[in-house]
């Protein structure tokens, strides 16, 4: 089986098949971070680009080991460094990085659809690392790892999703990704940043953490997104923890053996407790290992795809 498209854009359109096919890959690439010389030749002779318009150290730098471990060449362009500064548009930059010979472009861009106007643009494979609130498919991909190879399986895991769920497009992405691999979401926040009709989506909605959490076998809390509190979407960062941070309390509510995890970054005693973070339940730091796998395979994939 093969990815059907070229690119990989978002979850929203992606087949269980399809993710199934990625976490799988991403489980033989985990064999290869963990040997003593992570490097096999799979992508000689091939080339990333990873184009990021937004500040990013996870994401590009993952992105940027998965292609080294595969032996491809790797680049990195920030828009504060290149011609963007200048002005140049999204397609023109595109285009003269496909002129240079890139075979996979990986963008992050400030914009919801960018990644798909790129997409239509070029004949390069394209990878979605972002794209405004929109989506951020290889997050959800690597959280989607995460808990199947911790819990085993993924059909019917509770699955709670506590933060900024309007603006995050990591909460998108996995309520997309999980539903589709048969999980049971549930979402919680302030109502102020739950997206209307949201339950769409298949998801349940809670503004009360301690009944989200509660019987969860996943618990994924958010970076609170500093920069929207100008909006005024609650009354301040400390009402916020008060409400809404993970703690050992809340977490007890949970099954006994449930995931704490976040993307990252974490502001510490905001959305999470420091406690939390360390605790033994939590897999903070595997899922940026997983990430490294989880990128290598969809960058076998789609390189594999075109020869």
């Amino acid at each position: 089986m093969q990815l059907k498209g070229k690119d990989l854009l978002g979850l929203a359109e992606m087949t269980a098949e399809e993710i199934d096919l990625i976490l799988d890959t991403a489980a033989r690439m985990k064999e290869i971070i963990s040997r003593p010389i992570k490097k096999v030749p799979a992508l000689r002779g091939r080339t990333v680009v990873n184009v990021f318009y937004e500040p990013s150290t996870r994401t590009r730098v993952s992105f940027e080991l998965a292609a080294k471990y595969l032996s491809a060449d790797s680049i990195n362009i920030s828009a504060s460094a290149s011609s963007v500064a200048k002005g140049e548009s999204l397609k023109d930059t595109a285009r003269t990085i496909e002129a240079l010979g890139a075979d996979v472009v990986v963008l992050r861009h400030p914009l919801a659809g960018a990644a798909h106007l790129l997409a239509k643009t070029i004949n390069a494979a394209v990878v979605n690392a972002g794209d405004g609130a929109h989506e951020h498919p290889t997050q959800a991909l690597l959280d989607i790892f995460t808990v199947k190879e911790k819990k085993g399986i993924l059909k019917g895991v509770k699955v709670a999703i506590i933060g900024d769920i309007l603006h995050s497009r990591v909460a998108r992405s996995n309520i997309w990704g999980f539903f589709k691999m048969g999980a049971n979401v549930v979402v919680c926040g302030p109502a102020t940043v739950i997206p209307p009709e949201v339950e769409r989506l298949g998801v349940r909605v809670y503004h009360r953490i301690e009944e989200a959490v509660c019987e969860a076998d996943v618990i994924m809390m958010l970076r609170i997104q500093l920069e929207r509190q100008k909006a005024g979407l609650f009354p301040s960062l400390r009402e916020y923890s008060r409400l809404y941070c993970l703690n050992e309390e809340r977490l007890s509510l949970a099954k006994p053996d449930a995931l704490i995890m976040h993307p990252g970054p974490v502001n510490r005693g905001v959305e999470i407790s420091p406690e939390m973070v360390e605790h033994p339940r939590s897999v903070i730091n595997e899922q940026v290992t997983n990430g490294v796998a989880v990128r290598m395979a969809i960058l076998y994939l789609l390189t594999e795809r075109g020869g």
